[in-house]
């Protein structure tokens, strides 16, 4: 598959049917394009199954709910569209986008209860996110914009309007050269990076932010179970900026992320050490299983 995300071919499934991956438009006047009203999931399929798939789309409904849409559709609807899509397009190792939108209907302006709420899924081949930093270790920036308060946006959610700054992150990171760039929340503390969690390890032990601000990804959910069935202490716990020059190693963690290591973060270095290169390899054990 080549070209722009908007010409290819293929299939994507849109509220129960697969439709030619070009046809897959939505009116101009959808809500979710003016006022941000959507949710979405990233997971990835290997050998034909996806990694924690019911999870997934059990998160993609408490996401929706939690900015005040139900999705139209139970967790099996889901899990089957997924499948379909998967086959349809003869993929067995893919990236899957499951999304959720509040669509064009009666309403136009914040309040859009009269809407319909629409569902598709695409899927896609997909490699490392962060290219050869998989390898090397990933560069990161470090980000103006903060990861905000609970209490101002439902951090909770996988909703698109959250990643409103992590995109403008991301982009002034790349124009100095870095991969991602790691975020702050609204009290100063380590968060994540744009599209990522993040880890560290001092003196064999692993430190990772607590996520009471920020989505508790289910890629590390998964890791950290990983650290600790293998002997290794995991503290979550809230992390200051000045401990960064303390921490020997560091890696990323998420769906497309999988397990990526971090070479450098601002004026901060760090090794790509033996611990990370085993949760490495085994998280890529494990979800090839």
């Amino acid at each position: 598959m080549s070209g722009g995300y908007d010409d290819r071919d293929g299939k994507i499934w849109v509220d129960g049917t697969l439709v030619d991956w070009r046809s897959a438009q939505v009116h101009i006047l959808t809500h979710a394009m003016h006022y941000a009203s959507s949710v979405f999931e990233g997971e990835r399929a290997y050998g034909g199954k996806i990694f924690k798939s019911r999870e997934h789309s059990e998160r993609l409904i408490q996401s929706g709910r939690l900015i005040d849409f139900e999705i139209p559709y139970t967790v099996d609807e889901i899990e089957k569209a997924k499948e379909d899509t998967l086959a349809a397009n003869g993929l067995s190792d893919a990236y899957v986008r499951a999304l959720a939108w509040r669509g064009a209907g009666e309403d136009m302006g914040v309040a859009s209860a009269r809407n319909p709420v629409h569902l598709a899924v695409a899927v896609w081949s997909w490699g490392n996110y962060y290219g050869d930093a998989k390898m090397k270790g990933a560069k990161l920036d470090i980000a103006k914009w903060r990861r905000p308060d609970p209490a101002t946006a439902p951090s909770q959610a996988k909703a698109a309007g959250l990643y409103m700054i992590a995109t403008m992150s991301k982009h002034a990171a790349e124009a100095k050269g870095c991969s991602d760039a790691m975020m702050f929340d609204y009290r100063g503390y380590v968060a994540e990076a744009t599209g990522a969690n993040i880890f560290f390890v001092k003196d064999g032990e692993v430190h990772t932010p607590l996520a009471d601000a920020f989505l508790n990804g289910l890629t590390r959910q998964t890791v950290m179970e990983m650290l600790r069935e293998k002997g290794i202490t995991v503290h979550e716990r809230h992390i200051m900026p000045d401990e960064l020059e303390g921490f020997e190693q560091c890696w990323l963690t998420g769906t497309a992320a999988e397990v990526t290591p971090v070479g450098q973060i601002g004026d901060y270095n760090f090794e790509v050490g033996a611990l990370t290169r085993d949760i490495a390899q085994s998280y890529e054990t494990l979800v090839r299983s």
